[in-house]
């Protein structure tokens, strides 16, 4: 068989241009999906405090945001997996920018709920293509960096969301929220036509022809700055279809167990804290104006977390990184309840979410790597869709848990699901640092010896 090799041929690049730009046009959709989900906490707390809604309907919101979520992640693993990268990722950012647009426009609390369900479709989607693209795309050398910067932007989509909320929300109301989520989305969807189809994918369902093409278009604008290295040439398994039932195969069962208990621990944790706090915050006697102050100054740790990986991750490997930031996570959980000042409760509060984007980063940068390329987004999307599966009960929890607790009982739940994922983590863990993907995959030829062919260049 006549094999692309796409994968030695991609992980033998030096970083430049090309996946600048990947992650620039990646990056931007994730910043605004980021910035879409995230208005929920501002904007709840608003309509709360207006009477707009109350906090069974903003928990009704959350739910149905959450229910979107789930059942978005699952079908751009589907539609990424059987039409390709491209057509998804596309077809997700459509949806939601518009139903972004059409809720800045919506006449009662009810009308957004529909809007923000079918408009959690499309962002419940772009995480899973997100992660996935930069893992297929950037060498392992790299890849825990690049990872990084990715969730950098989610975390500034995150932050800059808390502090428009801020600013603009007592002035303007929460309806511009909406609106500039909405056009920045769309704008995203346009710019992103510049993106290829992942050479890997096309290769492993039998298009090696475009497949070929679009690698030397790679390879033509890498050489411009720097000669190509040789790769190995690794005999590639005939295309075949897999289905989704080899997640749950004995090579892969295990596999399948541990990126979804990281990412159920990882959503949980990240958006109890994003979506409720400004809500607690309010409940607790606070105005809307300081509450939103607050969670602004706390979610910097949205921003300081991505900073942190991408200068870790290549180092210590995602494995050991779960581990760690599960530990810190638990740490500064069991310690945030006692803390009784405006000054500690906001850098504590700082320092835990700092925490906790790592560990969410980490988490959704590892799960597609754990997979083979046939089933990469349906593997990395089922973990995404369990995780945002139990979102969609946990605002129930997370009311249940404050109104019995505070905010310490919430807190507390959450310290107890990092421990138990480091030391799961530390027992049964898949270390997926510096290593292809192709490497990683269970069902891979043995690595070849050293006297393995080399070919510098494919193509003239």
């Amino acid at each position: 068989m006549n094999s692309v090799n796409a994968g030695a041929r991609l992980d033998r690049l030096s970083i430049g241009p090309f996946h600048r730009r990947v992650l620039w046009l990646v990056s931007m959709g994730v910043f605004f999906d980021s910035f879409d989900n995230t208005l929920s906490s501002s904007v709840l707390a608003a309509l709360l405090k207006s009477g707009w809604s109350t906090l069974e309907l903003n928990s009704l919101f959350m739910s149905v945001t959450f229910a979107g979520l789930t059942i978005g992640a699952a079908g751009a693993g589907w539609l990424s997996d059987r039409f390709g990268r491209r057509f998804a990722y596309q077809f997700n950012l459509l949806i939601f920018g518009c139903m972004a647009v059409a809720s800045a426009f919506a006449p009662s609390m009810h009308w957004m709920i529909v809007m923000r369900g079918i408009m959690a479709l499309g962002m419940g989607a772009e995480y899973v293509m997100g992660w996935g693209l930069i893992t297929e795309f950037v060498p392992p050398p790299q890849r825990g960096r690049y990872l990084g910067w990715f969730g950098l932007f989610a975390g500034i989509g995150v932050f800059v969301t808390s502090v428009i909320g801020w600013l603009i929300i007592p002035k303007f109301g929460w309806r511009p929220m909406f609106l500039i989520g909405g056009i920045g989305t769309l704008w995203v969807w346009w710019e992103r036509r510049k993106l290829p189809e992942s050479p890997r994918w096309l290769e492993r369902i039998g298009r090696g022809g475009e497949a070929e093409a679009i690698m030397q278009r790679i390879e033509s604008e890498a050489q411009l700055f720097e000669p190509l290295r040789p790769f190995v040439i690794v005999p590639q398994p005939e295309p075949k279809y897999i289905p989704v039932a080899v997640l749950f195969s004995r090579p892969m069962i295990r596999r399948t167990a541990l990126a979804i208990m990281i990412m159920v621990v990882g959503l949980f944790g990240s958006y109890t804290l994003s979506g409720w706090m400004p809500t607690f915050f309010v409940q607790q006697g606070m105005s809307v104006t300081r509450s939103l102050g607050f969670n602004a100054a706390m979610m910097g740790g949205w921003i300081a977390g991505p900073l942190i990986c991408a200068g870790i991750a290549d180092r210590i490997g995602r494995r050991w990184g779960l581990v760690l930031f599960g530990l810190v996570c638990a740490g500064f959980g069991a310690a945030y309840p006692f803390l009784n000042s405006d000054e500690l409760i906001v850098l504590g509060g700082f320092l835990l979410v700092s925490a906790v984007a790592s560990f969410l980063i980490l988490a959704s940068g590892c799960s597609p790597e754990l997979f083979p390329t046939e089933c990469r987004f349906r593997g990395a999307g089922l973990a995404q869709s369990i995780g945002r599966a139990g979102l969609i009960v946990s605002p129930a929890i997370v009311l249940t848990l404050f109104n019995n607790y505070g905010i310490g009982g919430v807190i507390g739940a959450l310290a107890a699901g990092y421990v138990a994922v480091a030391l799961i983590m530390t027992l049964a863990g898949v270390e997926t640092n510096q290593r292809s993907l192709e490497a990683l995959d269970p069902s891979a030829v043995p690595e070849p010896s050293s006297d393995a062919i080399l070919s510098p260049i494919r193509h003239k």
